[in-house]
């Protein structure tokens, strides 16, 4: 289980609007009475001070009837917004900002009709403009928004993910990015990789989901209990947009184990004797030909319950070594895939198995992927290997764990072998496959590594801490002395 909280730095839009004070337009009339009197060439526009037109007496004398013009627009305004006998003025506020304005407007037309117009003047900014942080050009007056400690255009504070402009009060940020709420959520927010949903928060406003500890495939708390399939090869859960194969016997296998599945007796056959070959090339040969089938998982589970003695993986078993004398079912053709993803056309015939040594006979699960099948095929030669050679009365986590050693060791193998094609064998089996490991998919060689992880994170007795002591003693030792010692003591050496 995994938790984790949405940083959503919330910060506040503050809108504002800039407008001119009426000490401002007070102001800005004086100065043009004073330089009207005075007979200033200087023009003023917008309440920002440039510098003159030019020195000729035609630009003086236009300059001055415009200036005249403003000064007689000007005091019409004051006129209008004198208060009356009773105190109040002739307008509302608003009325007098839009009469000058108008006034303003009317005087410049007539100035500009009687004088055509002059190149603009140089702009300059003077001390104490407000400059936004997006363009870097000057606000002005109008709106503007106050956002992350500075000043902004309205179309100027736009979110880093879409580029549109920010209109809502209230926003998330990454670092020193700013986002709509809805695309940090797109972006940030983890979704399951089962219904593709947003994982929702908990009670206390954490999200909280499940995560595979090899694959990584994040999931809702709740489909643990909404009954979602699992591939019975690799654990992953089944996307809602993917459907699994159902096999007959109730598991579900997902589409990529599929590709390397082996379904039936005849078709595990190259694989059973690629393994029996690592065992020889291991000075770890077996002089009896031991039967080898691919069942059900009903004839698997009466095939253990038949079994005097053994020890078996819960809370299921996917290979048994036979010591007994039983008929079991076997796979004797693949079958293949119906409607709904469901197999159709499986044949089974029933096989008396006779006692001619210690094994009678090895069965595995079927429909499982080839590194997994190889994997159990492994591991339960090794059971008979040791049948054969004399070891008797071992503890189950003797006996299991250095059965789980030589799947570890079989599985790395094949890892290895399907990274590079330059792989340098011993045994002429393993050499005559080693250009079909080279071309295995990626995707084998990771099934390939999270079975070797399920072998060495196993938490049972026997199959986990046997296999750890195992390797480790392996690792130290060798296989062979390690062998060797077990036969002497019965346990791993030290």
């Amino acid at each position: 289980m995994r938790s984790t909280k949405m940083k959503h730095i919330v910060q506040p839009c503050i809108f504002g609007h800039i407008v001119p004070s009426y000490a401002h337009k007070k102001s800005r009339m004086m100065k043009w009475l004073s330089k009207l009197f005075k007979g200033s060439s200087h023009k003023v526009s917008d309440g920002h001070y440039s510098g003159a037109f030019g020195d000729d007496n035609d630009g003086q004398l236009r300059n001055e009837d415009e200036e005249l013009d403003h000064a007689i627009a000007l005091s019409l305004s004051e006129e209008l917004t004198k208060p009356d006998a009773s105190g109040s003025s002739l307008q509302e506020p608003e009325e007098n900002d839009e009469e000058l304005a108008r006034a303003l407007e009317a005087s410049l037309k007539m100035g500009s009709q009687q004088n055509p117009p002059s190149q603009p003047p140089p702009y300059s900014y003077p001390r104490g403009y407000r400059i936004c942080a997006g363009c870097n050009h000057e606000i002005g007056y109008g709106r503007f928004l106050s956002c992350m400690g500075t000043l902004w255009h309205p179309d100027c504070f736009c979110c880093v993910a879409c580029g549109l402009p920010i209109r809502e009060h209230e926003f998330s940020m990454s670092g020193n990015d700013p986002y709509h709420k809805s695309c940090y959520k797109e972006l940030h927010h983890p979704k399951c990789d089962v219904c593709h949903q947003f994982i929702p928060t908990n009670r206390a406003g954490l999200i909280e989901y499940r995560a595979h500890p090899f694959w990584g495939q994040r999931y809702c708390p709740s489909h643990e209990h909404d009954e979602t399939p699992r591939c019975c090869s690799c654990e992953r859960m089944e996307p809602r947009d993917v459907q699994y194969i159902s096999l007959d016997d109730g598991r579900k296998l997902c589409l990529e184990c599929l590709d390397s599945s082996i379904m039936d007796t005849g078709e595990c056959q190259p694989l059973y004797h690629e393994i029996r070959d690592y065992y020889e090339g291991m000075i770890m040969k077996l002089d009896q030909q031991i039967p080898m089938l691919l069942v059900e998982r009903q004839a698997l589970n009466e095939a253990m319950e038949g079994e005097k003695d053994g020890h078996h993986h819960m809370p299921e078993t996917r290979g048994l070594c036979l010591s007994e004398e039983q008929t079991v079912s076997s796979i004797l053709r693949r079958p293949k895939i119906g409607a709904g993803n469901r197999i159709t056309g499986m044949r089974t015939g029933s096989q008396k198995l006779t006692r001619r040594c210690e094994v009678t006979a090895i069965l595995i699960l079927y429909g499982l992927p080839r590194l997994l099948t190889g994997s159990i095929l492994a591991h339960e030669l090794m059971h008979g290997w040791l049948r054969l050679n004399g070891f008797r009365n071992l503890s189950p986590a003797v006996e299991e764990g250095i059965c789980q050693v030589l799947s570890h060791m079989w599985l790395e193998s094949e890892v290895m072998a399907g990274s590079s094609s330059n792989v340098a064998s011993t045994s002429t089996g393993a050499s005559s496959s080693s250009s079909k490991k080279a071309n295995r998919s990626q995707f084998e060689k990771k099934l390939g590594e999270f079975f070797m992880h399920q072998i060495s994170a196993d938490t049972s007795p026997a199959y986990g801490e046997g296999f750890r002591l195992g390797n480790a003693a392996v690792v130290q030792y060798g296989l062979r002395r390690t062998l060797d010692h077990i036969r002497l003591t019965g346990n791993f050496p030290l």
